[in-house]
């Protein structure tokens, strides 16, 4: 095993770009497609086992303030050897200075605290897509149920818009829900 690390976009196989999202569950598009974002992208990480890519990471950003993390997978054969945590701190370094924002599996959350990230209670997503994978990504723990409520936050008259119904929060309270 020789692991290496390319931080620019010069040369790359963008066939096993994709095939690693693939197979991380993160991304079925096509090479062409992940050469747009990867190209399109501020910072970039690509992780090569001799000459082959087994990681990616990409990251958007303005250059100055704020930067948001994107697509970062790993071979499940290459995870657990510190490979994944450099990815991260090599591509923070060229985030270096701005405020960075990152969406990751739930299985994941431990390894980015790790790194001194936190969680979000306000952050909000917009995703278009099938109402099915929506539900799956809400299932599987990417978003929180639809109106959802921290307990902080309940009988706030900013928290009780259109969207938001009374007798959800008595009978989370009654519940003990949340």
């Amino acid at each position: 095993m020789k692991i290496h690390y390319k931080t620019d976009k010069e040369h790359i196989n963008w066939q096993e770009v994709a095939d690693v999202l693939k197979r991380s569950g993160l991304s079925d598009h096509t090479p062409k497609e992940q050469e747009i974002v990867f190209t399109n992208s501020y910072a970039v990480v690509f992780v090569y086992d001799e000459e082959r890519i087994i990681g990616v990471a990409r990251a958007l950003s303005d250059g100055l303030f704020q930067a948001a993390i994107y697509n970062v997978a790993l071979e499940a054969a290459y995870q657990g050897q510190g490979i994944g945590r450099e990815m991260i701190l090599r591509l923070l370094e060229q985030l270096k200075g701005q405020n960075v924002i990152l969406y990751t599996h739930p299985q994941t959350v431990l390894l980015y605290e790790k790194l001194g990230f936190r969680r979000a209670k306000t952050a909000m997503e917009l995703f278009s897509g099938e109402t099915q994978h929506l539900q799956w990504m809400e299932d599987v723990g990417f978003f929180l149920p639809e109106h959802f409520r921290f307990c902080d936050e309940y009988h706030r008259e900013d928290m009780q818009g259109p969207a938001w119904k009374q007798e959800s929060v008595e009978n989370a309270v009654k519940e003990k829900v949340l």
